[in-house]
């Protein structure tokens, strides 16, 4: 091992992989390539739920987050213990670096009895709330007014300091509980940051069909919410303005909302063959990938070489393979001795009564 890889390794041993929350960092450097780290861990358990799908081992769909890794681990990685955050569909490698266990993941895909939602809901609908993880209801602007109102809720008890964040799309943005949960929002000054990936597409409809503003920025100013842009594609950039937009919002500078644009590097789920974008996006800036970016970064940077990410990339191989070959291993639900009650009334997803 040469002295960069002795100098990583040191640094990260037993740090980054572990299942936690992410611990704060003391250094640009150390930033990035915590980030990276978890944008190859998502990005290889994507492609592993992606696999097990097509090979039936998966009932439901399997959304993942190629093209969309940096964004979301900004966020995920920003945001520290107490925080509330609301991932989506996309979320995979924000939800990593959160504190999401990977176990907790492979386990809901694969429909293990001892997941969180014990078998009972597939994919993305799982979360931990005692420790600010919220289950996805939508995706479609519904987890806004959720994040609100544990937010106004804190404030009742006296308990402040805590930022609360969520995502959504382009197409999300369309939405009635979109606009009432942002002006909301904005009224009460929250301390939201509301992260929209732009990927071009609801789904197969193009921006163009979606909305006739000049940016989705406007849509921010007309609520009397701060915005922000960024190049989605581009993991510094968005580790610079997330840290930006999450520290306005603890300020209480209330409600930031953080615009990525860049380009859904797959289908909108694995059913979809995604025939409907247009190949000139692929070819534009916004169809490079994040994770080849933030590679070329930390070459150039000297904070990483070629041994280094090819260690870090069989690293998060290596933990993949095992997590699913453990829930492999699990049983299955068993309905006799389940007593389906709604999680609402008595077991919550962290298996309280």
């Amino acid at each position: 091992m040469n002295a960069m890889a002795q100098t990583i390794e040191s640094t990260w041993q037993g740090v980054i992989l572990q299942d936690g929350p992410a611990e704060e960092v003391s250094s640009t450097r150390e930033q990035h390539l915590k980030a990276f780290r978890w944008m190859l861990l998502g990005r290889i358990l994507d492609e592993k739920f992606a696999s097990l799908y097509r090979g039936g081992k998966i009932h439901g769909g399997v959304f993942i987050g190629r093209g969309q890794e940096a964004l979301s681990v900004s966020i995920g990685q920003l945001l520290r213990k107490g925080d509330i955050f609301a991932p989506l569909i996309r979320d995979l490698a924000g939800r990593l670096a959160f504190g999401e266990p990977i176990l907790e993941a492979v386990r809901n895909y694969l429909g293990s009895a001892l997941g969180p939602m014990r078998a009972r809901d597939g994919n993305v609908h799982r979360g931990r709330p005692k420790q600010g993880l919220l289950p996805m209801i939508s995706h479609l602007g519904a987890m806004i007014s959720v994040v609100n109102g544990m937010l106004i809720g804190r404030r009742f008890k006296g308990q402040l300091g805590a930022v609360g964040a969520t995502c959504i799309g382009d197409g999300g943005t369309s939405t009635g509980a979109f606009h009432e949960a942002l002006n909301q929002a904005a009224v009460e000054k929250l301390p939201l940051v509301l992260v929209v990936a732009n990927n071009e597409y609801a789904y197969s409809t193009p921006t163009s069909r979606q909305f006739a503003c000049r940016s989705l920025l406007d849509k921010a100013v007309g609520y009397g919410v701060e915005s922000h842009g960024v190049d989605g594609t581009d993991l510094a950039a968005c580790l610079k303005v997330m840290a930006k937009a999450v520290q306005r919002a603890r300020q209480g500078f209330g409600p930031q909302m953080v615009v990525a644009r860049l380009l859904r590097l797959c289908g909108h789920g694995e059913h979809d063959d995604a025939s409907y974008i247009d190949p000139k996006l692929k070819q534009s800036p916004l169809g490079r990938d994040c994770i080849k970016v933030a590679e070329d970064y930390l070459l150039r940077q000297n904070w990483a070489d070629s041994a280094v990410i090819n260690g870090l990339r069989a690293e998060a191989v290596q933990k993949v393979e095992d997590a699913v070959a453990t829930v492999q291993r699990e049983p299955g639900p068993d309905p006799y001795k389940e007593d389906w009650c709604a999680l609402a009334s008595r077991h919550l997803s962290d298996g309280t009564v």
